[in-house]
């Protein structure tokens, strides 16, 4: 299994992690409306072939809705990296520590990724 460290991934890929992590099971579609609020050009050729490489890194895992409908999850491995990610960002950046900041931050962290 390949190791992934977070800062191997691209911020794009990173973006794509923060709003899986962030939906309930979402579908290829709906992870290119939420990202296309704030990043310009998700288009299908550029959002499948990174999808498919946080699968193949074992950050994501791809399920089927239907017959033609894909969605995708956060695995434990993602869940472990976007903590390490969180923990090294914290080294450099002071976040406010209660619950409520916290759960803004990481919901407003693939918008303020892609500035």
């Amino acid at each position: 299994m390949v190791h992934t460290k977070s800062f191997d991934l691209t911020g794009f890929q990173r973006d794509l992690l923060y709003v899986i992590a962030g939906s309930d099971q979402p579908s290829g579609q709906t992870v290119q409306q939420k990202l296309e609020t704030h990043i310009d050009n998700v288009n299908h050729g550029r959002l499948y072939p990174n999808l498919d490489v946080l699968v193949e890194h074992g950050l994501v895992e791809k399920g089927s809705q239907d017959k033609r409908t894909n969605y995708y999850e956060v695995t434990p491995r993602g869940e472990q990296l976007l903590a390490r990610r969180r923990e090294w960002e914290n080294q450099y950046v002071d976040f406010p520590h209660d619950s409520n900041h916290e759960q803004s931050d990481q919901q407003s962290l693939a918008s303020s990724s892609s500035s």
